[in-house]
C-alpha cells in the first residue's frame, strides 16, 4: 500500500492503529465515502494542533484511507495508488465535492507513478470551464503534452469553444499548438477556433488559423473550408474565395447541406464585386449537382443583379424564387425598390408592395419610405403625397422615417399645416426622437417667421432626450440672424460649442451674416477669420457677404485678397459678385485696378449674354494689389 505525506506530517508505522485525541476547542468533522467496497475518510480541524489518526472498525490493509486536514492551507493525502483515478472521477461527478477534485489531481500528479486518463481530463476541464477556472486550465493544458494523454476529440473542440467565447485568445493559441500534430483532434480543434473568431468578427485572425492549418499540412473539412470561406468573403477577397472554393471542388466531398451555404458564401463574394453573371453560372451548378437550394442564396443573385441594374434578370430569378416559395429575405424587397427607383420605374414599386401582401410579408418602413422618396425624386412632390395616401388607405402603416420623409414633403411644398398635423400624428404613434423630423419642423417655423413655435420645438426634443444636430442649430441661426436678433444668436452660438456640435460652413455664414446686418463688422470679421484659421473654404453665399463688409469698409487688400483665395478654392463668380467688387475698387478710388480686374471677366460683358444671367466659372486672372 502507497502512503504519501506532506512535509508537515510523518508516520512512523502504518501498522498500528493511529488514534486521534483533538483539544477541546477543536471541531473534528468526519465522514466516510464508500467506492467499490473500499472506504474514504475525511477528517477536518479547526486547529493546526498534534493530531493523530482515528480507528476504522473492519479496516483491512487493502482499505483506502484518505485524510484531509484543513488549517493554514495544510492538507495531508494518503491515497492507494490503484484507485487514485476512480477516486478523483468520485469527487467530480458529486456537485458537493466536485470543487475538491482539481486539488487531489494537483496532489496526485505529484507521484510520478501517477497517470490519469482521458475521462478525468474531460471531467476537470467541465468543472473549470463552467466556473471561469482559466490558470487551471493553462495549467491542465500543459499536463496534456507533459503526459502524453489527450482529452477525446468532442471534449478537445468545446474546450476550444469555450476559451473562445470568453475571449481566451492565448489559452486557444496554446491549445492549437497543442493539438498541432495529432490530425484527429487538429481538424476539430481548429475549425471550433475559426468558427469562433467569425462568430466575433475577428475574420483577421480566422485567416491567421487557415495560414496555420496549411503550414501543420492538416487537411481541411468540409466545416473549415466554409469558415476560411466566410472570412476571405469578409474582409473582401474575392479572387481567395474563388481559389479555395475550386480547391474544396477538388477533394471530391460528399455533398451535404454545409454545401448550400458555400455557395451562398460564393455567391455572396461575386455579387459584392459586382461579378452578379459568374456568381449566377456557379448557382445553376450548383443546380445541377443536386445540392439543396436556399432562399439566401436567391436573395443574393437578385440583389446582387439589382444592384448592377439588370432589371429583366432579377425579374426571372424573383420569378422563379416566388414559384418554388423560397422568397423570405424582406431586405430582398428594399433592393428591388431602389432599382426601380433608381431606373425610373417607380410604378414598379406599388407592384413590389402588392407581392408582399400576397406573400404575407409586412411592408418596412424602410421599404415605405424608398418608395416615397422615390415618387418625390422621379415624379415629384405632390406624386410623392398622392402616393402616400394610397398606401395609407390600404393599411400600411407609416414608421418614423417615412413619416420624417412626408413631413419633408409638405414644408417644401409649403402646406406647413399638413406638416403640423402629420407631425403630431407622428408624436401620437410614440416617435418622438426623430432628428430628421425636428430639422424639417424648425426650418418650416423660421421661414415662415413663427420663432417662438420654433424654439417650442426645440425645447421639446430636448426634453425628450433628442439632441438637436448643426442643421437644427443652422435653422436657429439663420432664423435669429435675419432679424437680426443678435443675443440669441451669440446664445445659440455657446450652446453649439458646449455640447460640442461643431459648426460647418452654414453655421459660420449665418453667423456672420447676422453680425454683417447689423453691423457689427468687426465681429463678422472675427469670425470669418476663425472659419478661414479652421480651414474653411469659401462659397458664393459667403464671399457675397464678405465683399460687402470689405466694401462698406474700404478694406480693398482684404477684398483683393478674398477674390484670390476664391480661385485658389475653386469658386466661380456670379454677375452680383463681379459688380459688388467692381464698385468697391472704382469707390475707392482705384480705377486702374478696377479696369484690370474688368479685362480679367471680359466675357460676361459679350453682346449674346442674358440679363442679370449668373456668371459661371469665371476666374481671376491676376488682381493687382495694392502696394
Amino acid at each position: 500500500m502507497a502512503i504519501w505525506k506532506t512535509i508537515d506530517w510523518s508516520l512512523t508505522s502504518t501498522n498500528k492503529e493511529p488514534q486521534i485525541s483533538p483539544p477541546s476547542s477543536s471541531k473534528i468533522i468526519i465522514s466516510v465515502i464508500s467506492l467499490s467496497n473500499r472506504r474514504f475518510l475525511f477528517v477536518n480541524s479547526s486547529t493546526n494542533s498534534p493530531i493523530s489518526y482515528p480507528s476504522l472498525e473492519d479496516t483491512t490493509k487493502n482499505d483506502l484511507l484518505t485524510l484531509q486536514f484543513d488549517s493554514q492551507n495544510q492538507q495531508n493525502l494518503f491515497l492507494d495508488e490503484g484507485n487514485v483515478n476512480e477516486f478523483l472521477c468520485k469527487l467530480c461527478k458529486d456537485p458537493q465535492t466536485e470543487s475538491l477534485a482539481f486539488q487531489y489531481y494537483e496532489k496526485a500528479k505529484d507521484r510520478p507513478e501517477y497517470r490519469p486518463n482521458q475521462l478525468i481530463f474531460k471531467l476537470l476541464l467541465r468543472y473549470l470551464i463552467k466556473h471561469k477556472q482559466w490558470n487551471s486550465v493553462s495549467s491542465l493544458v500543459k499536463d496534456f503534452k507533459d503526459f502524453q494523454i489527450f482529452p477525446d476529440v468532442v471534449t478537445c473542440s468545446k474546450l476550444v469553444s469555450g476559451c473562445m467565447k470568453a475571449r481566451k485568445f492565448k489559452i486557444a493559441e496554446n491549445l492549437l499548438e497543442t493539438f498541432e500534430s495529432i490530425q484527429d483532434i487538429a481538424v476539430s480543434a481548429f475549425n471550433s477556433a475559426m468558427k469562433g473568431y467569425n462568430k466575433l468578427h475577428m475574420y483577421s485572425s480566422t485567416i491567421l488559423v487557415y495560414n496555420r492549418i496549411k503550414s501543420a499540412k492538416i487537411s481541411l473539412d468540409l466545416d473549415s473550408y466554409y469558415q476560411t470561406l466566410e472570412a476571405f468573403y469578409r474582409t473582401g477577397n474575392t479572387e481567395k474565395v474563388l481559389f479555395l472554393f475550386k480547391e474544396l471542388q477538388s477533394q471530391n466531398f460528399d455533398t451535404n447541406k454545409i454545401y448550400t451555404q458555400i455557395y451562398l458564401v460564393l455567391c455572396n463574394s461575386l455579387g459584392k464585386s459586382g461579378r452578379a453573371f459568374e456568381a449566377l453560372d456557379f448557382f445553376n451548378e450548383m443546380k445541377g449537382k443536386g445540392v439543396v437550394e436556399d432562399s439566401l442564396i436567391y436573395s443574393s443573385l437578385i440583389s446582387s443583379f439589382a444592384s448592377i441594374r439588370e432589371v429583366k434578370i432579377a425579374e426571372e430569378i424573383f420569378e422563379e424564387a416566388k414559384e418554388k416559395k423560397l422568397v423570405r429575405d424582406p431586405a430582398l424587397f428594399l433592393r428591388l425598390v431602389l432599382m426601380y427607383v433608381e431606373e425610373g420605374l417607380v410604378e414598379k414599386t406599388l407592384q413590389v408592395v402588392e407581392t408582399m401582401k400576397e406573400l404575407d410579408i409586412r411592408v418596412s418602413d424602410c421599404i415605405f419610405c424608398a418608395i416615397i422618396n422615390g415618387y418625390s425624386r422621379k415624379r415629384g412632390l405632390n406624386d410623392a403625397i398622392e402616393v402616400y395616401g394610397e398606401l395609407i388607405s390600404q393599411g400600411y402603416e407609416p414608421g418614423q422615417v417615412t413619416y420624417a420623409s412626408i413631413i419633408n414633403v409638405y414644408c417644401r411644398l409649403g402646406l406647413y399645416e399638413k406638416a403640423e398635423v402629420i407631425f403630431a400624428e407622428m408624436e401620437s404613434k410614440g416617435f418622438v426622437k426623430c432628428v430628421v423630423a425636428y430639422s424639417s419642423m424648425v426650418s418650416m417655423y423660421g421661414k415662415i417667421g413663427r420663432l417662438r413655435e420654433a424654439m417650442k420645438m426645440v425645447a421639446k426634443m430636448k426634453e425628450r432626450g433628442c439632441e438637436p444636430n448643426v442643421w437644427i442649430y443652422n435653422s436657429l441661426l439663420d432664423m435669429h440672424g435675419k432679424v437680426p436678433n443678435l443675443r440669441q444668436v451669440e446664445k445659440i452660438w455657446k450652446e453649439m460649442k458646449r455640447r460640442k456640435v461643431m459648426p460647418d460652413k452654414v453655421s459660420y455664414t449665418s453667423v456672420i451674416y447676422a453680425y454683417s446686418k447689423a453691423r457689427e463688422f468687426d465681429e463678422s470679421l472675427k469670425f470669418y477669420e476663425e472659419y478661414r484659421f479652421n480651414g474653411g473654404s469659401i462659397d458664393r453665399a459667403m464671399a457675397g457677404i464678405m465683399v460687402g463688409i470689405f466694401s462698406k469698409n474700404n478694406r480693398i487688400d482684404e477684398l483683393v485678397k478674398l477674390l484670390q483665395d476664391m480661385k485658389a478654392d475653386g469658386a466661380g463668380l456670379d454677375l452680383r459678385l463681379y459688380r459688388s467688387a467692381m464698385n468697391a475698387l472704382r469707390d475707392a478710388g482705384l480705377e486702374d485696378q478696377a479696369k484690370r480686374f474688368e479685362e480679367s471677366f471680359d466675357s460676361i460683358n459679350t453682346p449674346n449674354r442674358e440679363p442679370n444671367r449668373p456668371v459661371q466659372n469665371i476666374w481671376v486672372r491676376k488682381l493687382p494689389v495694392e502696394p
